[in-house]
C-alpha cells in the first residue's frame, strides 16, 4: 500500500534506489557507448510491466506508462540523461568509477536513478489520465543525443504535449529546486578561424605577413562586441579557448597560419545572429589590414534552452507544495551553459529545472573531479517527476 504522496512512496525505496545511482557511477559509459546504463535501465522497466522502447537515439530507451484512465489522449514526456564524461575521476570511496579515463562528473547517474524511481511509482499507481513517457537520453554531453532521439522520431511515436528535465544543482541547497520561466541555459556556438599570412624568418619580419601579430589584434577586437555592441540589458559571452601557431620548438620561424578556436553564448537568436556577423566582419577587416586573410567557421551546436512559463510555473507550484516556497526559487538566475534538452524545448512546450544538492561551498562542483551525485536528494527528484505526471494528466473526480 503507498502513502498519499509521490514523496512518501519513493522514501519507502531509497536505499534500493541509492544502490542503483552508486552502480551506474560505478560503471560510465560515453555518449551513444551507453550498452550497460541502457540495459539495466530497459531491464528495471520492463520488471515493473512497463512497456519499452530500445533503439532510439542508438543507445536510448522509451518507457510507456499508461494511466487509469487515457480518455484525455494526454501524453507528457518526462527525461533524464543517461551519459559520463571523458575524465579521471580523483574519488576514493567504494563506489568511485571502475574506469580509467571516465567519470559520471555531472550527475547522469542521478538524473537516470531518478527517472527510475518515478518509473516505479507511477507504473504502480497509474494515478493519471493520460500517458507517461519516461525517456532516457544517450549522449547529453556534446554529442547532441537529444537530436538523434528526434531525428529517430521520439515525437512522432510519443507525441507528447509537454516535457520535462531536470538537472542537479551545486550551488543550490539539497532538496531545494530552482526554475526560471524564460531562459534557463544559453545557446552554445563554437568557431573557427583560420588566419593566413606568409612565413618566414624571425629576424626578417619585414618579408612576412604575421599571422600571429595578426591573431593578437583580433582576440582583443573580438572581447568589444560583447562589450560595445550587444546590449547591456542582453546576456553574451565570447571565450578563445585555444591559439595555435607555429612550434614552440623554432623560435626564429614565423609561421604561415594561425589558428583560433573558441564559443559563443547567447540567450536571444537576434543577438547570436549578430555577434557571428560582427566577427566575421573583424576577422576579415583585421587580417585585410595587415595583408592577411582570415576563415570563420561558425557552428551552432546547441540552441537556447528556453521555458515555457505555463510549465515552468507549474513545475514552482508543484515543489511548493511538496517542499514549502521557502525551498524554491522562482527567478533562477540561467546559466550560460547548454544544455541539448534545448532541442526537445524547440519541439514541444515544457520546463528544465534545477535541484538543489549542494557542495559548491566546498568545491564538489559539476565536471569535477571530486564530484558525487547526492543521493539524499533522490527522492524529491523522483516524486517531481511523478507529480508532473499526475497534475499534467488529472484524473477527472
Amino acid at each position: 500500500m503507498y502513502p498519499r504522496t509521490p514523496l512518501e512512496s519513493i522514501r519507502l525505496f531509497h536505499d534500493e534506489l541509492t544502490a542503483i545511482r552508486r552502480d551506474l557511477h560505478a560503471h560510465p559509459e560515453l555518449g551513444f557507448e551507453e550498452v550497460r546504463t541502457s540495459g539495466i535501465v530497459a531491464g528495471g522497466l520492463e520488471a515493473l510491466g512497463i512497456e519499452v522502447h530500445r533503439g532510439i537515439g542508438k543507445t536510448g530507451v522509451v518507457g510507456v506508462i499508461r494511466g487509469k484512465n487515457c480518455d484525455s489522449g494526454r501524453m507528457i514526456g518526462l527525461r533524464a540523461d543517461m551519459d559520463a564524461l571523458p575524465m579521471t575521476e580523483d574519488n576514493s570511496f567504494g563506489h568511485r568509477s571502475t574506469k580509467q579515463g571516465l567519470m559520471h562528473g555531472c550527475g547522469h547517474d542521478g538524473h537516470t536513478t531518478m527517472l527510475l524511481g518515478a518509473a516505479r511509482y507511477l507504473a504502480q499507481t497509474r494515478n493519471f489520465d493520460g500517458t507517461a513517457v519516461l525517456i532516457f537520453q544517450p549522449a547529453e554531453e556534446g554529442r547532441g543525443g537529444a537530436k538523434a532521439m528526434l531525428e529517430d522520431g521520439l515525437f512522432d511515436t510519443f507525441p507528447c504535449d509537454a516535457i520535462y528535465a531536470l538537472h542537479n544543482w551545486p550551488g543550490l541547497p539539497p532538496n531545494s529546486v530552482g526554475i526560471n520561466p524564460g531562459p534557463m541555459m544559453a545557446a552554445a556556438d563554437r568557431f573557427e578561424i583560420t588566419i593566413n599570412g606568409r612565413g618566414g624568418h624571425g629576424a626578417h619580419p619585414y618579408q612576412t605577413i604575421d599571422p600571429v601579430v595578426v591573431a593578437g589584434h583580433l582576440i582583443t577586437a573580438l572581447q568589444t562586441i560583447v562589450s560595445r555592441n550587444v546590449n547591456p540589458l542582453d546576456s553574451a559571452v565570447l571565450s578563445i579557448g585555444s591559439m595555435q601557431a607555429g612550434n614552440p620548438g623554432a623560435m626564429s620561424v614565423i609561421p604561415r597560419e594561425a589558428k583560433l578556436v573558441g564559443t559563443a553564448r547567447t540567450f536571444r537568436k537576434t543577438v547570436q545572429e549578430m555577434l557571428e556577423k560582427r566577427m566575421r566582419e573583424l576577422a576579415t577587416s583585421i587580417a585585410g589590414a595587415f595583408g592577411a586573410t582570415a576563415e570563420v567557421q561558425y557552428e551552432r551546436i546547441y540552441p537556447a534552452t528556453l521555458n515555457t512559463p505555463q510549465h515552468a510555473n507549474l513545475v514552482a507550484d508543484i515543489a511548493t507544495e511538496m517542499i514549502g516556497k521557502e525551498n524554491v526559487v522562482r527567478d533562477l538566475v540561467p546559466s550560460m551553459g547548454s544544455e541539448d534538452f534545448s532541442f526537445m524545448l524547440q519541439a514541444r512546450p515544457g520546463a528544465y529545472f534545477r535541484l538543489g544538492q549542494g557542495g559548491a561551498e566546498s568545491g564538489c562542483t559539476l565536471h569535477n573531479s571530486h564530484f558525487d551525485f547526492n543521493d539524499a536528494v533522490i527522492p524529491l527528484g523522483s516524486a517531481m517527476f511523478c507529480a508532473l505526471a499526475e497534475r499534467g494528466m488529472p484524473l477527472s473526480q
